[in-house]
């Protein structure tokens, strides 16, 4: 019998899922995972009858109830320190990019949305998503600078919350297509050949057809 249960969205789409599934996979919690097809107009009942803000990812793990990608991620981490970088001033630069990812990057959100099943390369290049872009790939070489990183992650050889929280702009740039430095592509090289990214997209792969969803779907303007 599992320790709980992990409600997520569809793999295809949901880019807090797999934030919040990374994690939970990471720190090798023992939950049943469970996964909700998105239902338009939202809210999805499942979703909506069971997380208490309507949204995923929502983990329940030994009588504990977390909502938030960022929570899961900082509830994962205290079952798994490893999960945050062990330097104090590494590990604070971890925590701010991650809560930056959490709260901002909007045009990148709305004009390069997650979807694994497609090809959109070319498309959605707004002066305000290049402006997003160009902010992340300064975080991430900030992250390798400053912590001196061997390994092929942001901070060593091993993924952090900081990693997990911009696995989902690894997949959009890989949807999408944007120019991006050399260094920026090996980072997203190196995140989409870790295993766990590698089940991720299979899982995607195998979701049926019927799941798609149309708004996700569509054809960019731009």
């Amino acid at each position: 019998m599992s320790d709980g249960r992990l409600l997520i969205g569809q793999r295809r789409y949901s880019s807090w899922s797999f934030r919040g599934w990374l994690a939970v996979r990471l720190a090798g919690l023992d939950v049943a995972i469970e996964v909700a097809r998105f239902v338009r107009p939202a809210p999805t009942p499942l979703i909506a009858g069971t997380s208490p803000n309507e949204l995923v990812p929502y983990l329940e793990h030994r009588g504990a109830r977390v909502w938030e990608s960022l929570a899961v991620c900082d509830y994962c981490a205290e079952i798994e320190p490893s999960l945050w970088p062990a330097d104090r001033v590494a590990r604070a630069y971890a925590r701010s990019i991650a809560a930056e990812m959490h709260s901002g990057f909007r045009a990148l959100r709305q004009n390069m949305w997650m979807n694994l099943g497609r090809d959109y390369s070319g498309l959605g290049r707004t002066a305000e998503t290049l402006a997003d872009i160009a902010r992340v790939e300064a975080a991430w070489a900030g992250a390798k600078q400053l912590s001196e990183a061997t390994g092929p992650y942001l901070f060593g050889a091993t993924l952090t919350v900081a990693d997990i929280m911009y696995a989902p702009v690894v997949t959009r740039f890989l949807t999408w297509r944007p120019a991006i430095s050399a260094a920026t592509q090996a980072y997203v090289d190196a995140v989409r050949a870790h295993p766990l990214v590698a089940e991720w997209y299979d899982g995607a792969a195998r979701e049926p057809v019927h799941w798609l969803v149309a708004e996700y779907e569509k054809t960019p303007n731009c």
